[in-house]
């Protein structure tokens, strides 16, 4: 089956949307992994549906796809990077995360997405690990039942240094109707697992795919031929699972010369086995 990609638009930040849209669909792609930001589609503005909408109707004309992704740094708090969390100590700012998450699901749906993407948070100095994976999964739970509502998935992404970090972390939640977001990069900061074994092992649980190059042990998105990734290992590990969701660019340190980046990231993937 032949692979589907998309780009990331962290990875375009210094673009308007519309601009990005135009890049990524010229270049090639089969899709785009929307990043909810300030400037890029600001949840909480107050015309966000029809502002959605607006973006359905150009993903629709530009034949792109797309998977919802929730890593704005500072959307949540202008002061905080990331912050609140689903492990923040504060009821309030826990609720806050949730909501952001309903709303994110809220888009995917209006957009048709494949899947929303997002991730734990790192607990504070001080808090009791066991009590914030207790609010992890109230948080998670509120989530998966929201998204199932709107048929949208619900994927978590393990991320280095948060309280969800690896594979094993993912799987020991073993929460119903919560997907897999995988960032393969992330395998190689924490050495757990090849890139292309994880492909396979959870193979049925993925929500949906990044990636990107990544030098082991270091957590660096970096343009493809630049870390260690064994690329053409984890596109065969796809293709023999045939997966059929978006695999997406996430370059968000390459924002700056997002033009070069985006043919460029398509280019090496089509190449890379010939």
């Amino acid at each position: 089956m032949t692979l589907r990609f998309a780009y990331n638009t962290n990875g375009a930040a210094n673009h308007r949307l519309d601009d990005a849209l135009d890049l990524i669909a010229e270049a090639g792609y089969d899709g785009v992994a929307l990043t909810l930001d300030i400037h890029h589609l600001d949840p909480f503005a107050e015309d966000w549906a029809q502002a959605a909408e607006r973006v359905r109707g150009r993903l629709y004309s530009l034949s792109l796809g797309s998977v919802i992704e929730t890593g704005a740094r500072f959307l949540l708090d202008p002061r905080a990077k990331h912050e609140p969390t689903l492990v923040t100590a504060d009821p309030a700012g826990r609720a806050r995360r949730v909501a952001f998450l309903h709303r994110a699901v809220d888009i995917a749906a209006i957009l048709g997405s494949e899947a929303v993407s997002f991730w734990a948070g790192v607990p504070k100095p001080g808090v009791d690990p066991a009590e914030a994976r207790t609010w992890l999964r109230a948080g998670l739970e509120e989530v998966v039942a929201y998204a199932a509502e709107r048929r949208v998935v619900a994927a978590l992404e393990p991320e280095p240094g948060m309280l969800i970090e690896t594979l094993d972390d993912y799987a020991a939640l073993d929460l119903p109707g919560l997907q897999l977001a995988l960032d393969t990069g992330h395998c190689l900061v924490t050495q757990e697992r090849e890139p292309a074994a994880a492909v396979r092992e959870f193979a049925d649980r993925l929500g949906t795919v990044a990636i990107e190059d990544m030098a082991r042990g270091t957590h660096i998105h970096l343009p493809f031929g630049e870390g260690d990734m064994d690329v053409p290992g984890v596109l065969d590990a796809l293709e023999s699972i045939d997966f059929d969701r978006l695999v997406c660019v996430e370059l968000s340190r390459e924002s700056h010369r997002a033009d070069r980046m985006i043919p460029d990231s398509l280019r090496y993937l089509r190449e890379c086995r010939r």
